[in-house]
């Protein structure tokens, strides 16, 4: 399928990309990019990269496809950086959390050549970073999302829906505004909130005593904290608005529940708290049911 793949950070998202490509056959070299040598260094140990390029033109003659899994706030420079010399076959996509930010950046630096960027965003991830936590199989029945420009050509994006589906990828399309819209609130406001909880109580005077006690449900509400912290400032500042948006209506909803808190309104807390859960259940057996599917259909 690919017979040069030049990747922009060889960390979790790029390298996970590199190793699963390699493993269904379908890329006969990878080159990695990055801003400092030790991490290219480490990818090629690994065997997730063949080359670690010197230079952004060395690295894309005769590429036929660019990945960009970098922090957002690099995806402008990264554009600017490969734009000269950007040949009229190669494909260049991305894996940011966030899209309207990106299209911008990259209409402002690529010019008539925009039409060769498919923006894209696997829906995958670890809380570990760097070229180690790479893994096979991390997009095995993981979603990505295609936000397709209207410049694209339709075999260009069904080129890179092949790439994420050699992956064991499912990929769905949105447009950049519902992409964004729609992970402000599933996964960036949840980012927020347990960043914001874990650094509350670590700046509290009796923090040891409080992390001594918490158990599996802190656990399990704080598990995203543990991810990169410049993914995610970069991320919550690229989509401040859809993100203000939501935070202002979960701020509605916890002044609603303070007040019952105050006044001692039972009924309405076990109405919220009943609502939640039956949309909790609803959803987890959705997932179940799809997961089941899956299998019977592998089978």
């Amino acid at each position: 399928m690919f017979n040069k793949i030049v990747i922009f950070g060889v960390g979790l998202i790029g390298g996970s990309f590199a190793l699963a490509l390699k493993k269904a056959g379908v890329v006969e070299q990878v080159v990695g990019v990055g801003r400092t040598a030790a991490p290219l260094q480490r990818a090629r140990e690994l065997g997730i990269i063949d080359l670690a390029a010197s230079s952004v033109e060395e690295a894309l003659r005769d590429a036929d496809l660019v990945l960009i899994a970098a922090p957002v706030a690099q995806t402008g420079k990264i554009l600017a950086a490969i734009a000269p010399y950007l040949q009229s076959s190669t494909l260049v996509t991305d894996a940011g959390s966030t899209k309207g930010d990106v299209v911008a950046a990259a209409r402002a630096v690529l010019g008539d050549k925009i039409a060769q960027f498919i923006p894209g965003h696997p829906i995958a991830g670890r809380e570990a970073n760097g070229p180690d936590a790479a893994i096979v199989d991390l997009y095995q029945q993981k979603k990505v999302v295609l936000t397709a420009l209207p410049e694209n050509r339709p075999q260009d994006v069904e080129r890179i829906a092949a790439a994420w589906a050699a992956c064991g990828a499912v990929i769905h399309r949105l447009t950049p505004q519902e992409h964004d819209a729609v992970f402000a609130s599933v996964s960036h406001l949840p980012h927020l909130l347990a960043y914001a909880l874990v650094d509350d109580m670590a700046s509290k005077p009796h923090a040891e005593i409080l992390f001594q006690y918490a158990a599996s449900g802190f656990r399990d509400f704080t598990r995203i904290a543990g991810s990169s912290p410049e993914m995610w400032r970069d991320i919550s500042l690229a989509n401040r608005a859809a993100l203000l948006h939501e935070l202002d209506g979960y701020l509605i909803q916890l002044i609603r529940m303070r007040k019952m808190v105050v006044e001692g309104d039972g009924d309405g807390l076990n109405q919220i708290y009943s609502n939640a859960q039956r949309a909790r259940q609803n959803w987890s057996e959705a997932i179940e049911l799809a997961e089941r599917q899956r299998k019977e259909g592998g089978d």
